[in-house]
């Protein structure tokens, strides 16, 4: 395809060239929450990698990368806003720098004329690149995988089936490898044919996965409420907040709950320091006739520190049983570096001092009566939910529930809550297991073992209790079993690319050598030659 000579002209400048990387860059977050487009996943990327492949130079398609990435970062983390301000300029273009490669990568594949084999290679390279740098910014270090493009595919019943295989990771390279073959449908002509086929083998494989793949194995089922007081400011809010959470949970009595769950942060005290508040848990559970896992947001008795807890309570008090939050969110509830970051804090609202880190998973036993009786839960802190990696291991260390305990008040008015909650679905249909998502302010969510809505969400602007009719599940789903290897085959194709570069430039002969000047002999001078 060529690009008009009006274009050509826009995009030699440097300046509107790069606006316009930064631009087409922030296209693929319209296909999150809240706009949820989840289609135009399968596109978005298209116009950012035209551009990077029409780039003059390899230097140039990985500067379009990396800000075509600052652009995605900043759109789809933009409800950061408010709490970073600049600073999440500077932190979407250090991410950022992970797409480098990728933009140079793309214009290697699909740059000037590619031959179709080269071409038809790109549907296996370009995802591949595209998801190394979706797993190197995945670490809790950098931020953690919020924003992972297969995310975006939540509600698509087809692409939960393939999470189940392959996990986010496997959507994301199905999603990637849409928009490159779109790429070349638009731009290599010779290519047409070959990547017309891949993409309908791609199809027939997405077919064969939804109905070959292991599904989940009907085992009974529970019923779990979510408490989710709401937005409550002011003096002494954290009392009043957990008043309200105390009301709303004593309207479930009679209705037959085997597990009741509120948000994180719904309880601001140790409670070994405050009995009254464990008396007062231990009066619902007996009310409600189960359990109570609360949230504890609290400097600790037994040991130095803020930690967030997940606490159980029964009708006699605390069980014994809690987890202590692992990972934590960078600058939320830790500065990392803080002696050299610590400027943060003055800029935005980061963390004044860091919170203590849980130092393993733990997998809950419930002692209630029916249903309950034995129910093994697994809970997770606000995003964690977000790491496929503690879903799985939990779910493998025997979580029949997996409970994660959020708060978004923060961000009530934007894309945030919704987009965690939709992280609950991807967790279910990777393990098979049911996620109950329980906010204090919504959104609250619960999702069943292959991913689909139990019940209806509390949204934001909700105070209440619901009571959720849960699928229990038996069995373990090929990503469980199998884990990250859709990451393993992706690096595998990268590595294989090295190599077959590698035996090319060694196969291309050498540049022919400029001819020596003629020796000269003891005579000979440059006035009289010969001589």
């Amino acid at each position: 395809m060529r690009i008009p000579a009006g274009r050509q002209e826009w995009l030699s400048s440097p300046w509107w060239r790069g606006a316009a990387a930064v631009a087409l860059g922030a296209l693929p977050a319209l296909a999150f929450p809240a706009p949820s487009l989840w289609w135009f996943a399968y596109v978005a990327l298209v116009p950012w990698m035209l551009l990077i492949r029409s780039a003059p130079t390899g230097r140039r398609a990985a500067l379009d990368g990396w800000l075509g990435a600052t652009g995605f970062m900043i759109a789809v983390h933009h409800w950061l806003v408010p709490s970073l301000h600049v600073f999440i300029v500077v932190l979407a273009a250090l991410l950022a720098l992970l797409w480098l490669p990728w933009g140079w990568l793309v214009r290697s594949m699909l740059g000037g004329e590619p031959s179709a084999r080269r071409a038809t290679a790109a549907l296996a390279v370009v995802p591949s690149g595209w998801l190394m740098a979706e797993l190197v910014r995945s670490w809790q270090g950098l931020g953690g995988p919020w924003g992972l493009l297969g995310s975006s595919q939540w509600e698509v019943a087809p692409a939960l089936r393939l999470a189940s295989v392959g996990g986010v990771w496997l959507v994301s390279l199905l999603v990637v490898a849409v928009n490159t073959g779109v790429v070349v449908l638009v731009s290599v002509r010779r290519a047409r044919t070959p990547v017309v086929a891949a993409v309908a083998a791609c199809a027939v494989g997405v077919g064969a996965v939804w109905a070959w793949a292991p599904r989940p194995e009907p085992s009974g089922r529970v019923r779990v409420a979510v408490v989710q007081p709401g937005v409550v400011d002011g003096a002494g809010a954290p009392e009043r907040r957990f008043a309200l959470g105390e009301a709303l949970t004593r309207d479930l009595a009679g209705r037959d709950v085997d597990l009741v769950v509120w948000g994180e942060s719904s309880v601001s005290a140790d409670l070994t320091e405050r009995p009254d508040l464990a008396a007062r848990l231990a009066a619902l559970s007996r009310a409600v006739g189960a359990e109570v896992l609360v949230n504890v947001d609290a400097r600790r008795s037994d040991r130095p520190g803020i930690f967030k807890s997940s606490v159980l309570i029964g009708p006699e008090g605390v069980t014994g049983q809690h987890y202590d939050k692992m990972r934590l969110v960078p600058f939320g509830e830790y500065v990392p570096a803080r002696s050299v970051l610590g400027w943060a804090t003055s800029v935005g609202k980061a963390a004044g001092e860091d919170r203590r880190r849980g130092t393993s998973p733990v997998v809950m036993t419930l002692s209630g009566s029916g249903a309950a009786d034995g129910l093994r839960v697994g809970p997770l802190v606000c995003f964690e939910s977000a790491f496929p990696d503690m879903s799985r291991e939990l779910a493998r260390s025997g979580a029949q529930v997996l409970v994660t305990q959020s708060a978004t008040s923060t961000f009530q008015n934007s894309w945030a809550p919704e987009q965690h909650a939709s992280l609950a679905a991807l967790r279910a249909a990777e393990n098979g297991r049911p996620v109950a998502h329980a906010t204090l302010t919504g959104v609250s969510a619960v999702f069943g073992p292959d991913g689909e809505r139990a019940g209806s969400p509390l949204g934001t602007d909700r105070s209440a209790s619901a009571v959720y009719d849960v699928p229990l599940a038996r069995g373990t789903t090929a990503y469980a079993g199998l884990g990250d290897w859709a990451v393993h085959g992706a690096l595998a194709v990268l590595v294989l690319l090295c190599a077959a570069e590698g035996v090319r430039a060694l196969r291309r002969p050498a540049a022919p050598r400029p001819p020596a000047p003629p020796a000269r002999t003891v005579r000979e001078s440059a006035a009289r030659p010969g001589r």
